[in-house]
């Protein structure tokens, strides 16, 4: 009994040994290994959102040196950026221009640089079936011979907005639950690229005192859309629209949405006429 547990013993510390040598292999590995110029996925934004309306954008990526060894880089790095037309369904020249095919990751920066490339939006008629995507990589890393280039793919989405000028003045016309209606002034404020934010909200006509009067909703194409959101960005009531909304030829809009809490909900079909005050 004692020599087959002096055995087992003997196998389970060869064992740990063996292991213990392949994990030291496994670090030398690692801290041998190169040092990548990337893409910084966290910091940069995969989409791009502007008006389709002839001019031209700058979109903007981050790019940084990440590795085992970064902190014994002390020359600057010098990146190339192309793109994988395999992979990109945007057309450069039509959707988009590198108007530089460079980026320095300089060593005092904490070798982190922006990349820029351009957005064309003239010629584009939207809506767009589909929003092209420009698929962007490293080709190339130099300055440091423990360096080279990540060769990931970053898609960037290209949303093209259609001219959205909802700003303003109108008589609200509202239907709670098919039943009570209520009747009054409300001004809408562009908030971002399509997007836009009412005065009021539900049947708290004047606002409930607390929290971002209103709600938000997106115009796309004068097909409008609610997004799920907190009650005046205080309250835990989720408001959301029911359906898709939408523009009349004349500037009137239509928005359907829901208030929600735990113990009640509530829809309101909201009719905007717009006025000049």
């Amino acid at each position: 009994m004692k020599k087959i547990t002096y055995i087992l013993l003997l196998v389970i510390g060869v064992t740990f040994l063996n292991s213990c040598k392949e994990d030291e292999r496994d670090v030398d590995l690692i801290e041998s290994s190169k040092n990548l110029a990337a893409f910084d996925d966290v910091n940069s934004s995969p989409s791009l959102t502007r008006v389709a309306d002839g001019s031209e954008y700058t979109a903007q990526v981050y790019v940084k040196l990440t590795g085992p060894s970064t902190r014994d880089i002390t020359s600057d790095i010098t990146v190339t950026i192309g793109v994988d037309e395999e992979k990109s369904t945007a057309v450069e020249g039509t959707h988009f221009r590198l108007d530089n095919s460079t980026v320095t990751l300089a060593a005092n920066n904490n070798h982190l640089a922006i990349y820029e490339f351009t957005m064309i939006t003239a010629g584009i008629e939207t809506p767009l079936p589909e929003s092209p995507v420009v698929a962007l990589k490293i080709t190339e890393a130099s300055g440091d011979g423990n360096v080279i280039g990540f060769g990931k793919v970053f898609p960037v989405t290209l949303n093209y907005a259609c001219p959205s000028y909802l700003e303003g003045w109108y008589e609200c016309t509202m239907v709670r639950d098919g039943a009570d209606t209520y009747t009054f002034d409300d001004y809408i404020t562009e908030i971002g690229v399509g997007t836009y934010r009412t005065t009021e909200v539900g049947h708290w006509i004047g606002g409930l005192g607390v929290g971002w009067p209103g709600y938000t909703f997106q115009d796309v194409c004068s097909t409008l859309s609610v997004p799920q959101q907190y009650l005046v960005d205080y309250y835990s009531n989720i408001v959301q629209g029911t359906e898709y909304g939408s523009v009349d030829e004349d500037g009137t809009l239509h928005i359907t949405y829901s208030i929600t809490s735990s113990s009640w909900s509530s829809v309101y079909q909201c009719t905007y006429v717009p006025y000049e005050k």
